[in-house]
């Protein structure tokens, strides 16, 4: 069997359809076990479309609380596309990957210019920010589209349906190759509870690690079930992990803290605040131990962010320079209106905390 990435269609090992009874017991499940989730308890096409989008690289559990805050401020398409762009972006804060939300509200306002909404996935990639899974997802839920979607979950759930073996370079292209599997095993009869049941089942029964054969209504027509290996597929060749290391300063002046803003036409971080990088800061004293370290991960990068107290020397210049280099000073008061990445927001407060429990001393 290959093993090459190159491979785009999944071997026939597994289903060539889902029996009647299949369908049926999946359908049956998801409807006895899913969870409550707020789209899903009180659907409407508007929550189905922004549940969409916070999902993509995105856990429920981040996605939750900010689901509800969100549709305080923005409860359906019109408000959305009637908010000014910074601020949409600013609701966002916390999600990550801010390029979703310039697209849903741009695809807000697109919605909002319209009669009515389309109902086909060929109408929806028409519209910014949408592409297939995405279009599949809305239009199977909302309209009983018959399309399948494939994201992650459904994925590793059909390679070890299959028995799938294939070494992907990324779980995108297992997607892909997925698809047109996924669109035979279809339950036409009830396309949007069959999507929700396959990603349902992979979140919840079949997942990446210790997946729950005994209980997952497949397990008597799965490949890897049958031979113990479910937990070993799909298989994905080997990221490259990088590691980079980040100096920022912590640097205030007159009750207000310097950042960095990223310009507008950045690939990451377009128009969102951080600690500034001590390279970009001219003039400046910083301390000799730092006040935190810091990492997280992004895709296959690790990253490690030292932070240092640092002051500007007399004869440095202001630097931020009216804003054109992209550093600017907030006012404490004013930081709550001001979007900061979601890990730099966390750490700004900490550290507020921590200096300030410091100085009661």
């Amino acid at each position: 069997m290959p093993k090459s990435g190159r491979k785009t269609t999944p071997p026939s090992r597994g289903p060539a359809t889902l029996p009647r009874a299949a369908r049926a017991a999946l359908r049956a499940w998801y409807l006895a076990h899913q969870r409550a989730l707020p789209w899903r308890t009180a659907p409407s096409l508007y929550k189905t479309v922004v549940s969409e989008f916070m999902l993509q690289q995105t856990q429920v559990a981040t996605v939750l609380p900010r689901f509800a805050r969100w549709l305080e401020q923005f409860p359906d398409f019109a408000a959305l596309a009637a908010a000014r762009e910074e601020v949409v972006v600013r609701a966002w804060e916390g999600l990550g990957y801010y390029r979703r939300a310039r697209r849903l509200h741009a695809l807000a306002r697109a919605l909002a210019a319209r009669p009515a909404p389309p109902r086909t996935p060929a109408e929806w990639m028409e519209l910014p920010g949408v592409g297939p899974y995405t279009a599949a997802a809305i239009t199977s839920i909302a309209f009983g589209e018959p399309i399948a979607v494939v994201d992650g979950n459904v994925a590793r759930v059909l390679a070890r349906l299959y028995g799938d073996e294939t070494l992907y370079p990324d779980g995108s292209r297992a997607a892909r190759a997925f698809a047109p599997a996924a669109q035979t095993l279809l339950d036409r009869a009830h396309p949007g509870d069959h999507n929700q049941a396959m990603m349902e089942l992979g979140a919840t029964v079949c997942t990446p690690r210790t997946p729950r054969c005994p209980v997952c209504p497949l397990a008597r027509g799965c490949v890897a079930a049958a031979q113990g290996n479910a937990e070993s597929l799909p298989r994905f060749t080997r990221v490259k992990t990088t590691r980079v290391m980040v100096t920022r300063v912590w640097i205030e002046r007159d009750g207000a803290l310097l950042l960095h803003r990223r310009p507008g036409e950045a690939r990451r971080l377009a128009g969102i605040c951080e600690l500034p990088d001590a390279s970009t800061v001219p003039g400046i004293r910083r301390a000799a131990r730092p006040l935190a370290v810091k990492r997280r991960g992004i895709v296959n990068q690790l990253i490690t962010e030292t932070i240092y107290h640092a002051s500007l020397r007399a004869s440095a210049p202001d630097p931020a320079n009216g804003g054109a280099n992209g550093l600017l000073w907030v006012a404490w008061e004013k930081l709550p209106g001001v979007t900061l990445s979601g890990p730099h927001r966390r750490w700004i407060g900490e550290l507020r905390e921590r200096e300030g429990a410091e100085d009661a001393r």
